[in-house]
């Protein structure tokens, strides 16, 4: 099944992100993680994230490869562009389907975090990166990113959507938003995207809130808007987690439940390595 099929069924496709951790043991950790949520709410994929520069790519490969064998659940492998040379790509994904792994989310890369200016690459953009797996890849399928407020290094809205069209025209057979918080941002983009004639599924990532100073600094890092009033309210009780979870929880659930009943055709949530926060909200939306 290719990336695009998993939303093609007439039913919605609930799938989560997990990024590498850094030693071994937190490997196994992250595989009981999984396969407590695969027993609990059986997510029809799991996507494994890549460091930038790809630092974190050979534990990328075990964790995607591992979770598909033991787990038995498909997976899908971030794949960043920036900090690669051709070569150096090809070896990656070479690596990626002798282990069976032939689903791939097409990504530009983060810049170091270090400030360092990155690594010297053949591939500059996302859509290059998606243009090399096409041409030198055909087994692969892909998937790419998408951001309903801009990306924050666009030169305009008008720009970003001419490149989300591009990823489409590339043959990318979903896209995946960035975080947001307010469905309203999500409408507006798909609505958008279908007027400049991207037709591949166009899917919201969720992430579960849970502790305040972590959404703020994500929030801050990827550029999406954390609305006024559920930051407030969040702050109001930053102290105390049971609080912070509940009013996290609610408002997850109330947008997880607009944008299923407004057709998106599935969830992509941002686990943070955590199973609870989204087996909350899967429960109570099947419930």
């Amino acid at each position: 099944m290719s990336i695009g099929d998993f939303y093609r069924r007439g039913e919605p496709t609930f799938s989560f992100e997990f990024f590498p951790p850094k030693n071994q043991e937190g490997v196994e950790a992250l595989l009981r993680t999984v396969a407590d949520l695969r027993e609990a709410v059986n997510p029809d994929f799991v996507s494994v994230t890549y460091g930038a520069g790809g630092s974190t790519r050979a534990r990328t490969l075990e964790c995607v490869t591992r979770i598909q064998t033991e787990a038995g659940i498909p997976t899908v492998a971030h794949l960043a562009a920036m900090g690669h040379t051709r070569d150096q790509l090809a070896e990656v994904v070479r690596g990626l389907v002798d282990s069976g792994i032939t689903r791939v989310l097409a990504l530009r890369g983060d810049r170091p975090k270090d400030g360092s200016a990155p690594p010297p690459t053949d591939l500059a953009h996302a859509t290059d990166l998606m243009e090399f797996l096409a041409t030198e890849f055909p087994e692969v399928e892909f998937g790419g990113a998408c951001y309903p407020e801009v990306h924050p290094e666009a030169a305009s809205a008008v720009d970003d959507m001419r490149w989300t069209r591009h990823k489409h025209e590339l043959g990318a057979g979903c896209l995946i938003t960035q975080v947001f918080f307010d469905n309203a941002d999500f409408f507006r983009f798909r609505d958008a995207a279908r007027d400049a004639g991207i037709g591949c599924p166009i899917v919201p990532g969720i992430m579960p809130i849970t502790n305040v100073a972590q959404i703020e600094r994500i929030t801050r890092l990827c550029g999406s808007r954390f609305p006024d009033e559920l930051h407030e309210r969040l702050d109001a009780v930053r102290e105390d987690p049971a609080a912070v979870m509940a009013i996290g929880m609610e408002h997850s659930i109330k947008q997880c439940r607009q944008l299923l009943r407004e057709d998106a055709p599935g969830l992509h949530f941002y686990t943070l390595n955590k199973s609870l926060a989204t087996r909350v909200i899967l429960a109570a939306l099947r419930g």
